[in-house]
């Protein structure tokens, strides 16, 4: 058969809430024009982001029977400990809450003040966290990634000549550590290739040294190298993620993607004299080494998950899903990233409004465009998100304004993908009325989750009088 379906059938169903667009202008206001600050119920379609956004199945809701939760030593950490050897053959685990909880223990314990860390495209938290150090995070994404209507299916790869030079350049005194996002969230959702996570690993080995891999999305990532890799084809996602993780001497994993659970992550590692300085900061800030800041039932979803999210019916269906919209917003000439991810479809912000300025946030105006038009919230990824780096030259795709439409896993149907589609044609339709923001308050860092904007004020000369939404109030 041609027609791929959902790989699993719906058992319970929760309603969603309709607003009209007045209400939507509303609530644009009030939230001071950041999606972050909408209620999840005045949402409709919520594609905010896909991290611990997923649907559990029946199989992870029975092992949540099965929690443990004795304080110490519970038998549900023991069975998440085997599962992750498994998968990804590192002897050490730490559980904590969520990713950035792994990223501070690792960070606190690995990186001072004037350290400078690689990685093919830091995403949000990973670079505050180190920057929160005084260290700097370097994005070294490949050249590639810079044409974002190219094809090439590797667009999540680290430069490896940049990355020579810059080791060269400052070796391991200044370097205490390698990183590389799988697949690479703020470069479009786009994979690194098997080719390109051994030679990365085998440039920092050279110079002694570490290299972690932030697993978020690892096994999106391995089902596109079994897409597009040559010689890989043939091979199971399973055997794909243990080559990638056998280059690395750990990784950190927020559960809350590739994991299926609402909450959760861990640090995988080797070095046991490493695990155990982790599991002393674990103890004072997350928890106990055997639960680390989760409940015993948390752990026993997470060990399902990593399970599930292997299935090749399940990945071959999130193909398909992000195939469905991507084709969707195409046939309205709405501007992508292209190829395509797994986790989430990019629109390419500048494109789609070239009437805006950088300097007024055409991602951001974008993204309340969408939710004024259908209720639909998605997330900025550009200069907003980013802030000084987006516009640094070592930027990478920060340096462009995207709107990530983000797909929960086995949260949403087809019906649900042409609603958003319907939606963003209507916007591109009227988008020259679409008018840009200014920031009016923001914190220090991270600012994109609670910063608050206001529409600009259109100049006499600009022609169409312009507002934030996608078309005149009725």
């Amino acid at each position: 058969m041609k027609t791929i379906i959902e790989p699993f059938r719906i058992k319970t169903v929760e309603p969603i809430n309709f607003t009209d667009r007045q209400q939507r202008q509303q609530i644009l206001a009030k939230a001071g024009y950041n999606l972050f600050r909408i209620k999840a119920r005045e949402v409709i379609i919520d594609l905010l982001t896909d991290s611990g956004t997923s649907a559990m199945s029946s199989e992870q809701w029975a092992a949540i029977m099965r929690g443990d939760e004795s304080y110490a030593g519970c038998e549900s950490f023991y069975r998440l400990q085997e599962k992750v050897r498994q998968i990804f053959g590192f002897r050490e685990l730490i559980p904590v809450h969520q990713g950035r909880a792994a990223e501070r223990l690792m960070f606190t314990r690995l990186v001072k003040e004037g350290d400078l860390v690689p990685s093919n495209t830091h995403f949000d938290t990973t670079r505050a966290n180190i920057e929160v150090r005084g260290a700097c995070a370097v994005d070294l994404p490949c050249q590639e990634a810079s044409d974002l209507q190219s094809a090439y299916p590797f667009k999540g790869n680290i430069d490896l000549e940049a990355v020579e030079k810059f080791l060269q350049e400052h070796g391991k005194e200044r370097i205490p550590l390698g990183m590389l996002v799988v697949s690479n969230n703020a470069c479009a959702g786009q994979p690194a290739s098997l080719a390109n996570i051994s030679a990365y690993s085998r440039l920092l080995k050279e110079h002694n040294i570490k290299f972690y891999l932030d697993a978020a999305r690892f096994a999106e990532n391995c089902y596109m190298i079994k897409e597009h890799e040559p010689g890989q084809a043939g091979r199971p996602v399973r055997a794909i993620a243990a080559d990638i993780f056998r280059q690395a001497d750990g990784c950190l994993m927020s559960a809350k993607k590739d994991g299926l659970v609402n909450m959760g992550g861990f640090i995988a590692i080797n070095d046991g004299a490493l695990a155990e300085e982790l599991r002393q900061s674990l103890i004072l800030t997350e928890g106990f080494p055997t639960y680390g800041g989760l409940s015993g039932r948390d752990l026993e979803a997470m060990a399902v998950g990593l399970e599930e999210v292997l299935s090749e019916n399940y990945l071959r269906y999130r193909r398909a899903a992000a195939d469905y919209l991507a084709r969707g917003l195409q046939a309205h000439d709405i501007p992508i990233v292209t190829p395509a991810g797994l986790h989430a479809v990019y629109i390419d912000a500048t494109a789609m409004l070239p009437h805006l300025k950088a300097g007024e946030l055409p991602g951001q105006a974008l993204a309340c465009a969408l939710y004024l038009e259908g209720g639909i919230r998605a997330c900025e990824i550009g200069r907003v998100m980013f802030g000084e780096a987006a516009l640094s030259p070592d930027g990478g795709t920060a340096r462009h304004d995207l709107v990530r439409l983000a797909l929960p896993r086995r949260v949403y149907s087809q019906s649900h993908y042409d609603y958003v589609i319907e939606a963003a044609a209507n916007v591109y339709k009227r988008r020259e009325q679409v008018a840009g923001l200014r920031i009016t308050e923001q914190p220090a860092a991270l600012r994109h989750f609670t910063a608050r904007f206001e529409p600009l004020p259109v100049a006499p000369s600009a022609g169409v009088p312009r507002t934030v939404s996608a078309s005149p109030s009725p």
